[in-house]
C-alpha cells in the first residue's frame, strides 16, 4: 500500500429490505451500512461495513471510529498498521477493504492476484428464510424450494415444528439452520435431533456465546458452527470440542486481511469454513467472495434480501454468485 497522503471520507447509507428480515433478536426493514472511500488523486477505493448492535456498534459510532484515524491516512498508513491501530469490527472492515480496493485500482492488479489466489470461481450461496411461524416459514420456503441451499433462521420455542415444516416445503434442498444463540442447554439435544431427522447439515450458534460449553459435553449428531462465539484468530482458542466449523464474516474479523489469515489458521486447526454476511449490498459481499473460495459453506445472499442492490453489483444467477467486476471492488 502506498504511503502517499490519502483522503478519507465515510457516509451512512440505508438500503430497504424486501419485506422484513427477522432473527431471534429482532426485525429489520432496512440495512444501514457505512461506505468508506479512500482517494489518491483521481483514484478511489471503497469498502462497506454493517454496524451490528449485537457487538455494541451503531452507524454513528462506526463513523466516529473511522474519523478518528483519518489523519493517519493523510500521513500514511499500511494495512498492517491499520490492524494494530483499530480493533476488529465493522469500522476496520470498511477501511481495510477500501485499502485493498484502492491498491487494486492504483496498480491495475486484482486483489485475487495480489493474494496469490487462482482466478475466483462462481459460488453457490445459501438463501435465508427469516424467522416466523411454522406456516409462514413453510410458505416462504416453498417459494425458494428451487434453490439448492437454504439457511433457516430459528428462535428457540417452536423450532422443532419450524424445522419439520420447512423440510416438508423444500424436500430437495440442502438445509442449514441458524439459531442466533436462541437455544438453551435444556433443549439443545432435542433441537439437534430434530435437525438431524430433517436432514439438516449444519447448525449455526445454537447457544449463547460464552455459555456454549454444553456443546462439548454431548455427542453432536450434525456439524455445529460457531458464529457469535468467533470473531478473529484470537477467538479460535477454546472452540475445539465444541464446534466443527466457524463462520467468518468480515464485519467481525475487521476486514479481508484478518479474514484471510483466520481462514488459513482455522483450516490448519481442522475447522470447516463457512463464510457469511450481514444484510448489505454487493460492495460488502465482494471481498468476502475471495475468502469463500476455500469455504465449504457460502452464505453471501445479502443483496438478494434487499429491495434493490447498488448499481454495478454482483451478478446472481439464482443461487450462483459471480466474482466482482473491477469497477465494483478489487
Amino acid at each position: 500500500m502506498t504511503s502517499s497522503p490519502i483522503a478519507l471520507s465515510a457516509t451512512i447509507e440505508r438500503w430497504p429490505i424486501a419485506g422484513s428480515f427477522t432473527i431471534s433478536r429482532g426485525v429489520k426493514t432496512e440495512a444501514a451500512v457505512i461506505v468508506a472511500e479512500l482517494s489518491l488523486g483521481d483514484i478511489k477505493g471503497r469498502g462497506e461495513c454493517v454496524p451490528y448492535p449485537r457487538y455494541g456498534e451503531t452507524p454513528e459510532q462506526v463513523l466516529a471510529a473511522i474519523d478518528m484515524v483519518s489523519e493517519q491516512f493523510r500521513t500514511g498508513i499500511t494495512r498492517l498498521e491499520l490492524q494494530n491501530a483499530m480493533p476488529a469490527g465493522a469500522a476496520r472492515n470498511a477501511l481495510d477493504c477500501a485499502m485493498w480496493d484502492l491498491d487494486a485500482k492504483r496498480t491495475g492488479r486484482r486483489v485475487s492476484q495480489t493474494i496469490g489466489l487462482a482466478a475466483p470461481r462462481p459460488l453457490t450461496t445459501a438463501y435465508t428464510i427469516s424467522l416466523g411461524t411454522p406456516d409462514a416459514m413453510a410458505d416462504a420456503t416453498a417459494k425458494a424450494a428451487h434453490r439448492p441451499l437454504l439457511k433457516i433462521k430459528l428462535g428457540g420455542q417452536g423450532d422443532v415444528e419450524r424445522i419439520a415444516a420447512v423440510r416438508r416445503a423444500a424436500p430437495d434442498s440442502t438445509l442449514i439452520v441458524d439459531a442466533n444463540e436462541a437455544w438453551t442447554e435444556a433443549d439443545l439435544e432435542r433441537h439437534l435431533e430434530a435437525c438431524a431427522k430433517a436432514g439438516v447439515t449444519l447448525v449455526e450458534q445454537p447457544l449463547p456465546a460464552g455459555r456454549d460449553w454444553a456443546l462439548g459435553r454431548i455427542e453432536r449428531p450434525i456439524a455445529v458452527c460457531a458464529d457469535e462465539s468467533v470473531h478473529d484468530r484470537s477467538s479460535l482458542e477454546g472452540l475445539h470440542g465444541r464446534y466443527d466449523a466457524i463462520n467468518i464474516k468480515l464485519d467481525k474479523t475487521g476486514g479481508l486481511t484478518e479474514a484471510l489469515a483466520m481462514s488459513e489458521a482455522a483450516r490448519a486447526l481442522g475447522f470447516q469454513i463457512m463464510v457469511g454476511c450481514m444484510v448489505a449490498t454487493s460492495l460488502s459481499m465482494a471481498p468476502a467472495t475471495l475468502v469463500a473460495q476455500h469455504a465449504s459453506v457460502v452464505d453471501l445472499d445479502g443483496p438478494l434480501l434487499l429491495a434493490r442492490d447498488r448499481d454495478g453489483g454482483l451478478r446472481y444467477d439464482g443461487s450462483i454468485v459471480y466474482p466482482p467486476d473491477a469497477s465494483l471492488w478489487g
